[in-house]
């Protein structure tokens, strides 16, 4: 019931963008309904005209009084209501489909521009397949719910009303009897729904789950190959499938029921109303051609009665899909936003420092990465953090561009906590090259200029040259015009991280984050890579994460962490006479070397 509100305020929200809409939908479908149910009437009335005048016409006495005259009357209304029925129903189905075509468009881009607001935080805690099939699965169920069982749900709940009121207007006795099974079927939906329910729910679940092992996957394809691992791959795939395909078993099975199980009920009470209107006829309380008319008439009420409840059950699954599609959108609209400041602290740029104050953080309660780190690097200089993995390093740099906010303790730029700066104005002033370049579907201009898309040529052939790429570049037939994407591209891993170095150059960033920017390269491509960073770095304030320590070498000063606590600092010269843990992590390097 509780996924039931949170459905029905997810679809109003949308909604009510739409009110014409809604309000042309409401008025023709019970305009619709009307002629629908007002349309057997008018049949058994053509019934019983018929039926009287048979009876006249076989009497020799009352021949001449007969009459078609009533029955042509009965049927132009009959076929008058069935046309505007017709007509009503052909103006709510343009409309719903304008409505639900518009609502989903709506979701889906309010959906991509939350995820543009969300924190880190979120994408590194769910797997890029499962956000992704709220994209794809979710979305999906919501359109084909709302094509074909959000708008008929309230379509056959006002037929349902409609026919009741038509039914004890005609004939109070007959009416009780059709609704008399009502209870039965009522019970045996709400068992069978329930059970449908828990199913439809688990399937969801196991295909967002499978969704992002397939992700995983096939972005590990090579991985997979390389060392053999296909067999594996199926194998647990077909784990994961496995479990998508029970939940999906079951919650049909159960679904599956509904429809026949009404269907069935309503042939049963067709007959009981068959039955008990014959009796009607045969103990006098009413003549026979009204009686044979009332038949009819009721045996077309006993179906349409029963049409709202086989339409609803029959439904039903698609119906719990989207409501299952609803909370999951919900839950990502739920998650918190980055937080900026509703009166942030101007800042026009770095002058003085950085300083990481006595900081202390956490990605989950309990469990702290960072004790107490302090950091300062005057402006124009280089930090650089070593250690080994898990000490703590990449964590820095996440809180230096707030990806994440500390548990305690503060960053600051120039003594402004960049909690009392906004967002948008901090990260102007910080760029950031990653381990893992990403190459964006497009140009290399494209690509280039993606953080500054209103540069001129001239800037962008500059950035290419500092960071050593553009003669690649011009090797290329179509030069910057390049079509290039990250799963397609013309790029070695090396060229990429000089394509992402010129990318930042271009944004010309007062304070620079490089995040083992040489650590997948040869030493050939180093040496460019190592290049390109002096250019960027040249005059900036800046971090850099370095595990081959001699792209560090003149640092102003080497941080040494090590279970997120710091245990050295200082030049590297410095570091090595203090003969520690960074002198015994250089020489052991330099073995290889």
């Amino acid at each position: 019931m509780q996924s039931l509100w949170h459905a029905i305020k997810f679809f109003a929200r949308y909604f009510k963008h739409y009110k014409l809409g809604m309000l042309i939908i409401a008025v023709f479908t019970i305009l619709a309904t009307y002629f629908q149910v007002k349309a057997p009437v008018y049949m058994g009335k053509a019934i019983q005209e018929i039926a009287n005048y048979l009876m006249l016409k076989s009497n020799p006495a009352t021949a001449k009084q007969a009459s078609m005259t009533q029955v042509y009357n009965a049927v132009e209304m009959f076929l008058l209501f069935i046309v505007m029925m017709g007509v009503g129903l052909f103006i709510v189905s343009m409309a719903q489909a304008i409505i639900s075509s518009r609502s989903v468009d709506d979701m889906r881009t309010g959906l991509f521009a939350k995820i543009q607001r969300m924190t880190v935080k979120y994408f590194d805690s769910h797997r890029d397949g499962e956000v992704l099939s709220r994209f794809t699965s979710d979305l999906d169920n919501i359109f084909n719910a709302m094509n074909e069982a959000i708008f008929q749900l309230f379509a056959q709940l006002v037929l349902l009303i409609g026919v009741v009121i038509m039914m004890f207007h005609q004939n109070v006795q007959l009416a009780w009897v059709t609704i008399a099974s009502t209870p039965i079927a009522v019970l045996l939906s709400v068992i069978i729904i329930t059970q449908a329910q828990r199913y439809v729910n688990l399937q969801q679940e196991e295909v967002g789950h499978l969704n992002g092992y397939v992700n995983e996957q096939i972005n590990g394809e090579k991985v997979i190959i390389t060392n053999g691992l296909q067999a594996g791959s199926i194998d647990e795939f077909m784990e994961h499938n496995d479990k998508v395909q029970q939940a999906t078993y079951r919650g049909q099975v159960w679904s599956g029921i509904l429809n026949p199980l009404m269907m069935g009920m309503s042939l049963v009470n067709t007959a009981i109303v068959i039955f008990f209107g014959g009796y009607l006829a045969l103990n006098g309380s009413l003549d026979r051609a009204t009686a044979l008319g009332m038949i009819v008439m009721f045996v077309n009420f006993s179906q349409q009665f029963y049409q709202p409840i086989s339409q609803i059950t029959s439904t039903y699954n698609m119906l719990q899909l989207a409501v299952t599609g609803a909370r999951r959108l919900d839950e990502v609209f739920a998650q918190k936003d980055e937080v900026s400041p509703a009166e942030p602290v101007a800042f026009d740029g770095l002058k003085d420092k950085v300083e990481l104050d006595d900081i202390h953080f956490s990605y989950n309660p309990g469990k702290e990465i960072l004790h107490g780190i302090s950091i300062e690097v005057d402006k124009g200089k280089m930090v650089a953090l070593v250690g080994p993995t898990g000490s703590g390093k990449t964590t820095v740099m996440n809180l230096l561009n707030r990806f994440y906010d500390v548990d305690s303790g503060a960053v600051k730029f120039d003594g402004i906590d960049v909690r009392d700066m906004s967002l948008k104005n901090l990260r102007d002033h910080v760029g950031i090259v990653l381990q893992d370049s990403i190459i964006f579907t497009g140009t290399i201009r494209y690509n280039i200029t993606y953080g500054k898309p209103d540069a001129t040529d001239e800037e962008v052939v500059s950035a290419a040259k500092q960071a050593n790429i553009h003669d690649f570049i011009m090797s290329l037939p179509e030069q910057y015009d390049t079509e290039v994407s990250d799963e397609n591209s013309v790029f070695s891993t090396g060229q990429k991280q000089l394509l992402s170095i010129a990318r930042t150059i271009l944004t010309n960033p007062e304070l620079l984050i490089l995040d083992e920017a040489t650590s997948n390269v040869d030493t050939v491509t180093e040496a460019k890579i190592q290049k390109a960073m002096d250019n960027v770095i040249a005059g900036r304030t800046s971090f850099v994460i370095a595990h081959r320590l001699k792209t560090i070498l003149n640092a102003d000063k080497i941080v040494v962490l090590k279970n997120g606590n710091i245990i050295e600092e200082g030049t590297h010269q410095e570091l090595l006479a203090q003969d520690g843990f960074y002198a015994e992590l250089y020489h052991n390097q330099m073995v290889f070397e």
